[in-house]
């Protein structure tokens, strides 16, 4: 069945969409925004131009500064979204007798980077560093002496909302010298104190060669940046295609990101939706339905159904019920893996998440 776009409906309880912390609509984001392009004097409603011609504004030159210091590393470079930036990245830094060690449920953004490039690609099995270490030594030995390795993995999966050993990943690239790329998508905002991610969570900054980290999900707005050193960021600038040749971001995107940040880190948004998330697991497994979930400390939580029409039916009849909850189906998840996907925010009440949890408990009975 070909896909079909869906009409948005406000009405509905949100548990589904990215906006993890509410600021997509937080009125004073746009305020804020709105006072940081009076201050830069800028009243362009577009680039006009790619970032390497005309497009590159004040605001870019700020607004990476602010994310550097904000994720604690060198340079960020912004790009227009995570797929750009995803693109951007494995299709041009990777090079040919390189190696891309890649999870199989990695985003298609990073498959299709990687597909762009020269390097050789090869997937280890979901969250399986025990697979991923005995693939790196099989492959080393193989290597010419100048070849690098490049693993990558999610700090939390987009689907299923789980998490790999970063710790331990981070161990086994630094004992086989490899560079570690860790997508954030899906942890800015949600994990960590501050909401910085699972890197800096775990104090694993330096153990990381980049890091991708996006603003349309719990930043509430729109765009991208990769996060490493000085030299990666003129590497990008010079040889990144999905940079290169786009019109760069307009004055007020920017203007949104740096007032979503300042948002976030004013207001105990990330300590609330923290607390739902604690709240949900327990009444997961105060209902029994422990068996039913992936397990995750993170967002995301999703309820297997292992059926196309189950999933889909599942679906409707929580929206009759005046919560938004979407069916995942194949091939965004392999066949047979179909179910549903639940995404916790700082703004449900505890009432709201008892009550759909009761809803999933009959359907899935």
């Amino acid at each position: 069945m070909l896909r079909k776009l869906p009409e948005k409906n406000n009405a509905l309880i949100d548990f589904s969409s990215n906006d993890y912390l509410g600021l997509a609509r937080n009125p004073k984001v746009s305020e804020v925004g709105a006072r940081i392009l009076e201050n830069e004097d800028s009243a362009e409603n577009g680039a006009t131009g790619s970032r390497l011609i005309t497009g590159n504004h004040g605001l870019y030159t700020k607004t990476e500064k602010m994310l550097a210091d904000f994720h604690h590393c060198a340079s960020a470079l912004v790009f227009n979204s995570g797929y750009d930036a995803n693109l951007g990245f494995f299709a041009s830094v990777p090079q040919r007798g390189d190696v891309v060690f890649y999870d199989e449920l990695i985003h298609a953004s990073i498959r299709d980077g990687i597909s762009l490039g020269n390097a050789q690609k090869q997937k280890f099995l979901h969250n399986n560093l025990k697979n991923l270490e005995e693939k790196i030594r099989k492959e080393k030995s193989k290597l010419l002496p100048d070849a690098e390795i490049y693993v990558v993995t999610e700090s939390v999966f987009s689907m299923d909302g789980d998490s790999p050993n970063l710790l331990k990943m981070a161990a086994i690239c630094k004992e086989y010298q490899c560079n570690l790329v860790v997508d954030e998508a899906h942890s800015v905002g949600v994990l960590g104190k501050t909401g910085k991610g699972l890197v800096p969570h775990l104090g694993i900054e330096k153990e990381v060669f980049a890091r991708i980290v996006t603003f349309g999900k719990a930043i509430g707005c729109h765009g991208a940046a990769i996060l490493g050193s000085e030299y990666l960021k003129e590497y990008l600038t010079n040889f990144a295609r999905s940079f290169i040749y786009t019109t760069g971001l307009p004055p007020h995107s920017l203007a949104n990101i740096q007032a979503a940040h300042q948002q976030m880190a004013n207001s105990d948004s990330v300590i609330r939706l923290q607390e739902n998330i604690g709240f949900f697991k327990s009444e997961i497994k105060r209902m029994g339905l422990g068996h039913r979930f992936i397990d995750s400390q993170s967002a995301i939580h999703c309820l297997k159904m292992g059926n196309v029409e189950v999933a889909k039916n599942a679906s409707a009849k929580l929206k009759e019920a005046h919560f938004d909850v979407r069916a995942i189906l194949s091939p965004t998840v392999p066949l047979g893996e179909e179910g549903l996907r639940i995404c916790l925010h700082s703004f449900n009440t505890k009432a709201q998440m008892e009550d759909l949890l009761i809803l999933l408990k009959g359907l899935s009975e």
